[in-house]
């Protein structure tokens, strides 16, 4: 009878011993999960004040087991396990910065970025190839004329070709130096001015540099053919069909321009006081002939309305990506253009040092898009989108992680207590 009560307590006792070592595992578990949300709330915490952070939240799941303390198939709670979700998708408030080249999103978007893996002998930049997204826009010109935020990442957009011109159609660091060139700007029109010998029947040329859109040049050659003592033909040189880019111009007695009589390439006639409409390269612009007069030379010129000259002051950024160089003649250019990229899900996006994060399999491919398309969203300038953070929140929060993680202490001391009462059950 001795031993069969022997062999029960001995059963009680390991099953009890079973029961408690589980009840630590879970507590420890317990502990673990609000170890990790502390971690989150103090990642939280101390980013609260850190441009475009995107706060995260942790998420607890219990992990349930079969094992020996079950009965029927029922299962048991064994423990739990806490993750790190990211909220990248939300909008935090956007603010004024001193800075004017900064730059806020308010949408989906992420602002396409680049890391300098070292730099060359020159010092400048060697930038990788690892492809970034963030939206920190706290961007800055640093010593080489690259946009660069206040984590060292360097912004990308479409260039402008400083040859041609024309916008690029690959992303690259955008980067204005001071010693960026002035392009001339776009000629609409061209002025004659000086003379015609009214008693010589020479033809007189004039010619002049006319700037398209991007900046480049084409020549312009008008000729004066005279046809009476008060009325002279100025033509296109290079117009061999004679039917476009040609006017009569009448001269009255003072030897001032009284009439200009033009056609155009349908056959057309038009009457101006002084002027007539050019077509063709390197784009349609008005030919005022005001400034001509008869008189005993030919010393007639022509001159285009373009800017030619201008020194760089600094840049400027607009509201639809563009980046403007400014000049000191009053004029600014664009020179890149800043798209924005867009995931299926920015929740599931890779997050890296400096509030930037890669692209993964789960957040989808990047999309890239201009401003304000495709839900892309829409830039601020001169500002700064704040950190997600909620101090109160996560404040409270900590406090109620600390109580979590003080009651699963609780649980372990207990089951030590139990453990040592069951261990001497039988002694």
């Amino acid at each position: 009878m001795l031993g069969h009560t022997t062999r029960s307590l001995f059963h009680v006792r390991e099953y009890a011993m079973s029961s408690i070592i589980n009840a630590v595992h879970t507590a420890v578990s317990g502990l673990n999960a609000q170890s990790h949300a502390f971690t989150d709330l103090s990642n939280n915490i101390a980013n609260s004040q850190t441009t475009g952070y995107k706060a995260s939240t942790t998420s607890f799941e219990d992990y349930v087991t079969n094992n020996e303390l079950a009965n029927d198939g029922e299962s048991l709670s064994d423990s739990v396990a806490a993750t790190t979700r990211q909220h990248t998708d939300n909008q935090c408030m956007v603010t004024t910065s001193t800075n004017s080249t900064a730059l806020a999103i308010s949408g989906n978007g992420f602002f396409n970025v680049v890391q300098a893996t070292g730099q060359s002998n020159d010092s400048t930049p060697v930038l990788g190839t690892q492809q970034y997204y963030t939206r920190n826009g706290d961007f800055s010109q640093d010593k080489n004329g690259y946009l660069v935020n206040t984590s060292g990442y360097y912004l990308e957009g479409y260039n402008v070709d400083a040859t041609s011109g024309t916008l690029g159609t690959s992303l690259s660091a955008i980067q204005v130096p001071s010693t960026i060139a002035f392009r001339p700007t776009e000629s609409t029109k061209l002025t004659a001015t000086g003379t015609l010998d009214s008693s010589s029947s020479k033809t007189v040329d004039m010619s002049t540099t006319a700037y398209d859109s991007t900046g480049a040049a084409s020549t312009v050659d008008l000729s004066w053919t005279k046809l009476s003592d008060t009325t002279w033909a100025v033509k296109d040189v290079n117009d061999t069909t004679g039917t476009s880019n040609s006017a009569t111009v009448t001269f009255d007695s003072s030897g001032a321009v009284s009439s200009v009589t033009s056609q155009d390439s349908t056959g057309a006639s038009s009457t101006s006081s002084s002027s007539f409409n050019y077509t063709g390269s390197p784009q349609d612009m008005t030919v005022s002939l005001s400034g001509v007069t008869l008189g005993s030379a030919n010393t007639v010129s022509m001159t285009s309305d373009s800017v030619t000259t201008g020194t760089f002051s600094g840049i400027s950024m607009e509201t639809d990506g563009s980046v403007m160089a400014t000049f000191d003649n009053g004029y600014s250019q664009l020179v890149a253009k800043i798209p924005l990229t867009t995931f299926a899900d920015p929740n599931s996006l890779s997050a890296q040092n400096g509030q930037a994060y890669t692209a993964t399999s789960q957040s989808g491919s990047p999309q890239i898009n201009a401003v304000n398309t495709n839900g892309a969203g829409t830039l601020t300038t001169g500002s700064i989108e704040e950190s997600t953070t909620d101090l109160t929140g996560d404040l409270s929060k900590l406090i109620v992680a600390q109580q979590a993680y003080g009651a699963n202490t609780k649980v372990v001391s207990t089951a030590d207590q139990l453990l040592q009462t069951t261990l001497a059950m039988i002694q």
